[in-house]
């Protein structure tokens, strides 16, 4: 089947981004990682969910790994997400403070199968990743497909930490994406919840 346009569009700015991500000087992306699990960690949806979906970050995403951390010693149950069989498809499995997560092929890190499954409807806010967002909450995500998959399953809030020079004017958009409902970044907030 041939790319629409908006597919190529999409493989163009996320080359752009992964470039423009790897020359962050590190001393930048720590900052900016520390401030986004601030803003997060204050959000008035983060204290009123009892179950989270967190991704663990690789590349030039968010560290998530404070953030695990710190939602379990409030007493929330946490999931991540892990790839199944089924190509693009993925699954939330609940983990603790000492589950040990494996490396995924593509080079994420996930739970095992013996983590206790989660239907997605139980979760009531979905940290969900991106390379770059757009004020109406559009993502540009890593290309697999799997949030496109599994958001439409769940009923939670989603909410999207973008740090600020990746919150672009607008993000290529085909007919199956979805935007989340709230965009954080070191600053500012976009979406349908501005209480914060």
């Amino acid at each position: 089947m041939p790319c629409t346009t908006t597919a190529e569009e999409k493989r163009t700015l996320r080359a752009g981004v992964r470039r423009a991500l790897a020359a962050l000087p590190a001393e930048e992306r720590l900052e900016s990682d520390r401030a986004l699990r601030v803003r997060f960690l204050a959000r008035n949806e983060v204290g009123q969910a009892q179950t989270i979906l967190l991704y663990a970050g690789m590349g030039g995403e968010v560290d998530t790994a404070p953030l695990l951390s710190a939602l379990l010693r409030a007493g929330k149950r946490v999931a991540l997400p892990r790839c199944t069989a089924a190509p693009g498809e993925m699954e939330a499995r609940l983990i603790g403070p000492d589950t040990a997560l494996v490396r995924h092929r593509l080079g994420m890190l996930e739970p095992g199968e013996d983590c206790p499954l989660l239907p997605p409807e139980a979760l009531d806010l979905i940290l969900v990743p991106g390379l770059a967002f757009d004020r109406r909450g559009y993502r540009l995500g890593q290309g697999g497909g799997y949030y496109d998959r599994f958001l439409p399953r769940c009923a939670g809030k989603t909410v999207a930490l973008c740090r600020e020079r990746f919150l672009l004017p607008a993000v290529p958009r085909e007919e199956h994406d979805r935007p989340v409902d709230l965009v954080l970044t070191e600053g500012a907030s976009w979406g349908t919840s501005q209480a914060k």
